[in-house]
């Protein structure tokens, strides 16, 4: 079974106690949405491969640790997961970045690819999926299943906020990917807002309704 990791870093914690607020306007809450995605990022990487290489200081030669390669791959789930896109690249400046594109059928109530491009070397790079909001788990189970049907295996899931819900779905469709959330909430209500939650994420980054 996958991991979950809810941060309890302070700033963490501050930034993501903002964005909740009502009062935070787009502006303020994009910038936000950057800061604890960069916060998270350092996190999230933590397990990627180094190696052992020679370098030359100023004074002499020495051996350091730098990555094996920078083969990331950072796939936002549209439209909100494009405000956490910058804060990762902040980090990892060389990753190559993919989109999933989803909306739900009103029918069926299940989610429908409408876009999709990833790099075509996806098989060979450690992914970071990216949406604010776990809350039914519907979106990011079916994007991650796109991507593993495009060759993608080493994949992370990156949100703000996580409900319970969300969490149980997506462990239980991809027991493989861990879960990093800045707050894990209550639950959801009747109309699947996560509860306490901070809105409609998308409206808020880009001030639509």
């Amino acid at each position: 079974m996958s991991k979950v990791y809810v941060f309890d870093h302070p700033l963490i914690q501050h930034k993501t106690a903002l964005i909740r607020k009502t009062e935070t306007g787009t502006k303020d809450f994009r910038e936000l949405v950057v800061e604890i995605s960069r916060l998270m990022g350092f996190e999230a990487t933590r397990h990627l491969p180094l190696k052992e290489v020679e370098i030359e200081t100023p004074i002499c030669k020495t051996k350091v640790n730098m990555l094996d390669g920078e083969d990331v791959a950072i796939v936002p789930i549209l439209r909100a997961g494009l405000g956490m896109v910058d804060g990762f690249l902040d980090l990892v400046p060389n990753a190559k970045v993919g989109f999933v594109g989803l909306y739900r059928d009103p029918d069926t109530h299940q989610p429908v690819e409408y876009y999709c491009k990833l790099p075509n070397d996806i098989s060979e790079r450690e992914i970071f999926v990216l949406d604010p909001m776990l809350a039914t788990g519907g979106s990011a189970a079916a994007a991650i299943d796109f991507i593993k049907e495009r060759g993608g295996k080493k994949i992370t899931f990156m949100c703000l906020i996580a409900a319970p819900e969300g969490i149980e779905v997506l462990q239980k469709a991809h027991p493989d990917v861990n879960i990093y959330a800045a707050a894990k909430d209550e639950c959801l209500n009747e109309h699947a807002y996560i509860v306490p939650g901070l809105g409609d994420a998308g409206d808020r980054i880009y001030g639509t309704k």
